[in-house]
């Protein structure tokens, strides 16, 4: 989607499973607006906090006039198999874009996952692209825009997405969590802003990183607060590029016990209703 968009409004990790909310990037033409909804990635739920995430691609799947099934090359089916058979039902246009061809051994190899996409889904495009090197992404774009219905535009033309500054924070914030921590404890955190005081020179926020248990925020924080540092930092340059402008990130750690399964936390969290 950040391809898509121009902007670089998803998280980028390696790590499975990044994208918690939906997340909406719009591109506007003087001919069309298309409004790009990014998920989380299909799984089976194991907390509270993953069954609102499911809600998020549940509604998508509904909402949607064109369906974008993303995939890599080194991938041999889609892990949910009820999700799957809910988009072979679907009767809206799909595009299956195996991505990451650049990583293909020959172009042999990129055939024969054409072709196994292609058996899988008959009814839907299956096209090659690498997001990362930008191949493929403006014929892509055409025959999207090619199979749009007509409407007036659902959002105002000046708009990029549907979501606040302060989400953008949070997840550039979460994203370094991501890169620095392994195993659990990325995916025992959430990041909230408490704090977010703009003014011409300078914007100073103030941001709480919930974890699940004590342990975990000895872990956050590290031998005397540095890996909390480098996340602050790595995380304090990324938003000053999003900004544009000087930013003050003050980033404390919280622990909140069982937050993933608190449907009251996770209401003021975004994540259910």
């Amino acid at each position: 989607m950040n391809r898509l968009v121009g902007e670089r409004l998803s998280i980028i990790n390696a790590k499975a499973q990044t994208t918690r909310h939906r997340i909406m990037g719009l591109v506007n033409d003087d001919e069309y607006q298309i409004v790009y909804s990014d998920t989380p990635g299909v799984l089976d739920p194991a907390y509270k906090l993953q069954e609102g995430m499911m809600k998020f691609v549940k509604t998508a799947l509904q909402d949607a006039d064109i369906l974008l099934l993303v995939t890599d090359v080194n991938e041999r089916e889609m892990a949910h198999p009820e999700t799957m058979e809910k988009i072979a039902a679907m009767e809206v246009p799909t595009f299956v874009l195996v991505n990451k061809i650049d990583l293909a051994s020959d172009q042999s190899a990129v055939e024969k996952k054409l072709d196994e996409w292609a058996a899988q889904l008959p009814r839907a495009s299956i096209v090659p692209i690498s997001a990362l090197h930008n191949f493929n992404v403006d014929t892509l774009l055409e025959r999207i825009v090619a199979q749009l219905p007509e409407s007036p535009p659902f959002f105002p033309k000046d708009e990029l997405t549907d979501k606040p500054m302060r989400f953008f924070v949070s997840e550039i914030v979460r994203e370094k969590i991501l890169t620095h921590y392994k195993q659990e404890i990325p995916y025992s955190c959430e990041v909230v802003v408490e704090a977010y005081e703009d003014s011409p020179r300078i914007t100073r926020i103030r941001a709480e990183i919930h974890v699940a248990r004590e342990s975990q925020k000895h872990i956050v924080v590290g031998a005397q607060g540095r890996m909390i540092k480098r996340v602050g930092m790595d995380a304090r340059k990324d938003i000053e590029a999003f900004l544009g402008k000087k930013v003050f990130l003050d980033l404390y750690v919280r622990v909140d016990k069982n937050w993933r399964d608190d449907e009251r936390k996770l209401k003021r969290f975004g994540y259910m209703d």
